[in-house]
């Protein structure tokens, strides 16, 4: 059966709460450098979304080779490190939202940063999370890569890239609620979040 017409797209609900899901990993893959430029990028969006609506959730997942939902003061400042299964961030997500914000009552948006670095077979399984089961329940997810600035010019406008990315294009092809770019120095995180962030209507749904 062609089911391309036949796909339920989520529609935002003018009288819902929102919630804003950030998943940030923390494995050893992650360096400093790497740590210090997803936390700029969360710092950011954390002030936008505290600033510019009165009523929005915001749930912090970290990830190692296991995530965790934490706190506020946990997700910025902690020093865990390990290994790196990207696929348990998003099985908290979905966990949380089965637990506490069914999609029929709550606009559901997301924001991952990694560096893209992945246990071996795990990337393809995040992608079918996100095919089977988050983007149909996310008013719009965003990825963020961090690479080396030495990576900019090799990886900034192709498809080429770690697992992780080339998995994500899949789901990037098939769900317009879905986007993903690259960092590489501190420099690049406002442009992005502009382009991230800056022209999406559901936002303003909770202003």
């Amino acid at each position: 059966m062609d089911i391309r017409f036949n796909r339920f797209e989520p529609q935002p609900l003018p009288n819902a709460s929102a919630v804003m899901f950030c998943l940030m990993d923390v494995s050893a893959s992650m360096g400093e450098r790497e740590k210090d430029l997803a936390k700029r990028f969360f710092v950011l969006l954390h002030l936008f979304l505290k600033r510019r609506y009165e009523r929005i959730d915001i749930v912090f997942i970290r990830h190692t080779d296991e995530a965790g939902e934490v706190d506020e003061n946990t997700f910025f400042y902690s020093k865990q490190s390990g290994g790196t299964v990207v696929s348990t961030a998003l099985e908290e997500m979905l966990r949380v939202i089965r637990e506490r914000y069914p999609a029929h009552e709550w606009n559901i948006y997301a924001a991952q940063a990694s560096d893209g670095e992945n246990i071996s077979g795990d990337s393809e399984r995040c992608a079918s999370l996100l095919h089977d089961e988050l983007m149909g329940l996310c008013q719009y997810y965003a990825y963020v890569e961090i690479i080396d600035e030495r990576e900019t010019e090799i990886f900034g406008t192709t498809d080429n890239g770690t697992s992780l990315w080339r998995a994500y294009r899949t789901v990037d092809g098939e769900w317009p609620n879905f986007q993903m770019t690259r960092i590489a120095k501190p420099a690049d995180i406002y442009p992005v979040f502009r382009k991230l962030f800056g022209k999406q209507p559901e936002m303003q749904l909770r202003k």
